[in-house]
């Protein structure tokens, strides 16, 4: 890691849409160094006034959706029209594969190279609450330096859809033409996370079948309960590759930002965001706190040992290591 310059240049570099500042400041929140972690928190509360102008978005898909290329295509579509759009991804999976979201950026290269637009990696490696963590700071840092639309793509499945409609004004969930299969293995939580589905690459031979299958998630969206009371999550149908249906899908992610911020409930939603998200890192600093304490650890086997073999019950064991960690 190159040595990190002072927080006053970092500080003035992203309020300034420095580039290079704006990579180094999220290379800092990124860090798990421990002196790296006081500074970037010296940095997040310098620009935290500067942040939360933007409209964040969450984008996720079942797998071939097309995702990269319809977020190229949406924010190409909202730099044309003078906005400035950061990516941001999810990827708890990438310690273990790699990922795809690097992959993805080279896939974005008119997006990558536009000077409207900012497209970042996830780190690649650490669980989930961690590269949770950095996206809600480098999403921080991103708004500070103007960025006003923020797209957060998951990159994972599962849990990662829930953290990342944790930290978002909209979620939007992409699906593929043809539903039968799909519509079945479909999770109900994906669908009550929704504020919108689009049914992507519906050009050629697949506007038919992306039709129909808009029809079934309409009546699949009718038996869930909706993210909010003020908002029915419309189903649209669009074309990533030839840009079909963009336009209409920003109209209604603006009505959503329209409805709920006339109503309070924008900024009531991120009140609790924050909130939720100042508990998770609680759970993780704890969590950190107790595994790497030298009394824990000189336990922590011979108790999984004896909870394996049946001779103390786990109930026990986390006993003895509670009482290791707050008395030793």
């Amino acid at each position: 890691m190159d040595p990190i310059p002072p927080i006053e240049s970092l500080i003035d570099g992203v309020r300034s849409a420095d580039r290079a500042s704006l990579g180094r400041a999220i290379t800092l929140v990124e860090s798990n160094l421990p002196e790296h972690r006081k500074m970037a928190q010296e940095l997040l509360t310098e620009l935290l006034p500067l942040s939360g102008a933007s409209h964040r978005i969450g984008i996720t898909g079942v797998p071939g959706v097309g995702k990269s290329t319809f977020i190229e295509t949406l924010g190409s579509t909202l730099t044309s029209q003078g906005r400035r759009v950061a990516v941001l991804a999810v990827d708890p999976t990438s310690s273990r594969t790699g990922g795809s979201i690097l992959g993805d950026k080279t896939r974005m290269t008119t997006l990558a190279n536009d000077p409207s637009a900012f497209v970042r990696p996830s780190p690649t490696s650490g669980e989930l609450g961690g590269v949770t963590r950095m996206t809600r700071e480098t999403m921080l840092i991103c708004e500070a330096a103007g960025y006003d639309v923020v797209l957060v793509e998951t990159v994972g499945v599962g849990q990662s859809e829930t953290v990342v409609a944790d930290m978002v004004d909209f979620f939007l969930v992409l699906m593929l033409p043809g539903a039968g299969d799909e519509l079945q293995g479909i999770k109900k939580g994906i669908l009550e996370l929704a504020d919108m589905i689009a049914v992507n690459k519906a050009d050629g031979a697949n506007v038919k079948a992306a039709e129909a299958a808009a029809r079934e998630y309409e009546i699949a969206l009718h038996l869930t309960a909706p993210a909010s009371p003020l908002w029915s999550p419309p189903v649209l149908t669009c074309a990533g590759l030839t840009g079909a249906g963009v336009n209409e899908l920003w109209e209604k992610v603006e009505d959503h930002r329209g409805v709920l911020s006339k109503a309070g409930e924008l900024e009531e939603r991120r009140e609790q965001q924050n909130v939720r998200w100042m508990w998770s890192m609680l759970d993780d600093r704890l969590n950190d706190g107790l595994r790497s304490h030298p009394s824990v650890r000189t336990l922590l086997p011979k108790l999984e040992a004896q909870v394996r073999a049946g001779t103390t019950t786990p109930v026990s064991a986390v006993d003895q290591l509670i009482d290791a960690f707050l008395n030793d």
